[in-house]
């Protein structure tokens, strides 16, 4: 449908579509090209409404304003107006009936539209607990002076709580109204009064955030018969309408809104009067086509085919993806389950689903759709085995990296450490205090052998934050990779069911898990300190002879004079003053000496323990 002539048979077709998949609901679903009129309280949007439709509107006590009213307009050969309710989204099914038998068909007359809003008022439940409501009243207006057009007229928006409403109810109607504007298929109607200073109505607020480029908003200035001739309100408000202040691309349109003195006069005369305001003073600059209420129909009208011819490509797009993943969702929901036996073989069909995807994530293997990409943060959350061995291979890199409590190094004079490293110097005094606290029934020189336990004891205690943080990971993978393999399989009604019962298991996964952790950690925190590989030995062996090779050095650059013996080609010394040197650099504290050799067993017995446990684990 590339072209349909304004006001043709055609186009109403066109529009009756777009309101037949309103009146059922598809709304809720996907978004329909609709005018939304929306503007702050008294901004004469009731106005609007008569001035397009003819139809005198209720504006006192805000009658019209407690809930969105959709008015439908037709051409036809003689008047008909048929008034009814649509429910809103969070009306249970018996609300639903109730609401639709509310309903008034009128021919060749004009209802009184104040009674029927105020029955609509009650049926809705409005009182003075519940001020405003998410049901639509819709009003279908059909005659021969009628252009084909829908719009939807929402709350007027206000700040400032009274008696009648309340700061509360302010939010309620500011999130209808957003509600419908940020709808990007809806045109806004941007309501403003020239009463007020444009800037600080909050109609204009909105629009701007929800419409920033201008695109989908046409403005209409109300009461422009308030402003003073020749003032500077006057021609700021002349600028608006021209369309070089605040520009829109479907521009702006100006309405003289009935005053209290002419409220019963008819609709032609009304027009009169307008189209003589507009003919004089600064108006008379405006375009035509943007001044009064007749244009403003056709204006609007066309507006709405524009958008409906617009959008309906991706409408249908929107449609036919829909339909798609309702049908996804019928296949997901499979067969009837009314009896017992329908019940039990839909979770044997699930068990058997959810068994072969859980088998293939633990696996590894991972073809099957379900898996998706693994360049995404959800595809690859979803390969359980991918998850757990990065999980357990960052565990083993902290644990060889931060494991240790403290680092203890060699330091030179003056050298910063790091936020772990301890200088050797350093960590013996504390040992030794440790060690004369500690004092049993070795001799002087040697150790307690429970003193290794509480050193080492000491030297892993970041081990059981890492152990425990790598077991919440593996546990959390687990649980997320359940939960999507769930969600996969089975239907929302079912699916908090199963996972409540698949959770039971992670949760005693995780309780079994707590209890290995626990026999894991303790040997090393309480138990005493015991291995029967030889590696322990070497390991001492060959750290004190770094150790003496190293203070031998130093003995023997002393004594010869020297900073560094690798720029020694030869020398001559005495041997009997060289053995003087190195027996003077021979540790004669028997405290400290046993100290050295305690760090010494330790830090062997740590790196024998790692080694082990590296050992088991590759196993």
């Amino acid at each position: 449908m590339s072209s349909v002539e304004l006001q043709s048979e055609q186009h109403r077709q066109l529009l009756d579509i777009i309101d037949r998949l309103r009146s059922k609901g598809i709304n809720k679903y996907v978004d329909l090209p609709e005018i939304v009129v929306c503007g702050d309280q008294s901004a004469g949007k009731s106005s609007v409404l008569e001035a397009i439709s003819g139809m005198s509107f209720p504006t006192k006590d805000n009658l019209c304003t407690r809930f969105a009213t959709e008015l439908v307009l037709r051409r036809a050969s003689i008047v008909t107006v048929k008034i009814s309710i649509t429910a809103g989204p969070n009306r249970t099914e018996r609300e639903r009936q109730r609401l639709s038998e509310f309903g008034f068909d009128f021919e060749r007359e004009t209802p009184d539209l104040g009674n029927v809003i105020e029955k609509a008022k009650e049926i809705m439940g409005l009182s003075d607990l519940k001020k405003f409501s998410n049901d639509v009243l819709r009003v279908e207006l059909c005659g021969p002076d009628q252009p084909h057009l829908t719009m939807v007229d929402l709350p007027g928006l206000f700040r400032a709580g009274n008696q009648d409403q309340s700061v509360e109810d302010a939010d309620t109607v500011r999130n209808m109204v957003v509600g419908y504007m940020e709808k990007p298929r809806s045109i806004i109607l941007s309501v403003v009064s020239a009463k007020s200073d444009f800037a600080l109505q909050e109609v204009t607020e909105i629009a701007r955030k929800l419409d920033p480029q201008g695109q989908r908003t046409i403005g209409l200035i109300t009461k422009p018969d308030t402003l003073d001739p020749g003032s500077d309100s006057e021609s700021s408000y002349v600028k608006l309408a021209q369309n070089k202040d605040v520009i829109f691309r479907l521009g702006w349109h100006v309405l003289r809104n009935r005053s209290y003195e002419t409220r019963n006069v008819n609709s032609v005369a009304r027009n009169k009067t307008e189209e003589t305001f507009f003919a004089t003073g600064a108006w008379n600059s405006v375009d035509t086509s943007s001044l009064g209420a007749k244009s403003l129909k056709v204006r609007l009208s066309n507006v709405l085919k524009d958008q409906i011819l617009l959008q309906l490509p991706g409408l249908l797009e929107d449609v036919s993806v829909g339909i798609g993943a309702s049908h996804s969702l019928l296949e997901q929901l499979g067969s009837s389950r009314a009896t017992s036996a329908d019940q039990r073989r839909y979770l044997l069909q699930i068990s058997h689903e959810l068994s072969t995807l859980i088998k293939s994530a633990v696996d590894g293997v991972y073809t099957d759709p379900f898996f998706g990409n693994a360049m995404t943060d959800d595809g690859y959350q979803r390969r359980l085995r991918a998850v757990i061995q990065n999980t357990l291979t960052d565990f083993e890199e902290t644990m060889r990296e931060e494991g240790q409590a403290h680092v203890i190094i060699e330091i030179s004079h003056g050298e910063i450490l790091g936020p772990r490293e301890i200088s050797r110097s350093d960590y013996l005094e504390e040992v030794t205090v440790l060690m004369r606290r500690s004092r049993g029934c070795e001799l002087p020189g040697t150790f307690n052998p429970l003193i290794i336990g509480e050193l080492f004891a000491e030297q892993c205690k970041p081990w059981k934050r890492f152990v425990t943080k790598a077991k919440d990971d593996v546990i959390e993978a687990t649980y997320n990779t359940m939960t999507a393999i769930v969600d996969h399989s089975t239907v929302s009604d079912t699916t908090d069911g199963i996972l409540r019962i698949i959770n039971r298991g992670i949760e005693a996964l995780r309780l079994d898990l707590d209890e290995t952790v626990s026999q894991l950690l303790d040997p090393f925190s309480s138990g005493h300190p015991i291995t029967y590989n030889h590696y322990l030995i070497d390991s001492v062996q060959k750290t004190q002879s770094e150790r003496r090779r190293e203070s031998f050095k130093q003995a023997l650059q002393k004594h010869l004079g020297i900073d560094n013996l690798e720029n020694v080609n030869q020398c001559y010394f005495q041997p009997i003053h060289l053995l003087d040197a190195v027996d003077q650099s021979i540790e004669t504290d028997m405290l400290r000496y046993a100290s050295n050799s305690a760090v010494d067993y330790m830090q062997a017995y740590y790196k024998v323990c790692c080694l082990d446990k590296y050992k088991k684990g590759r196993n």
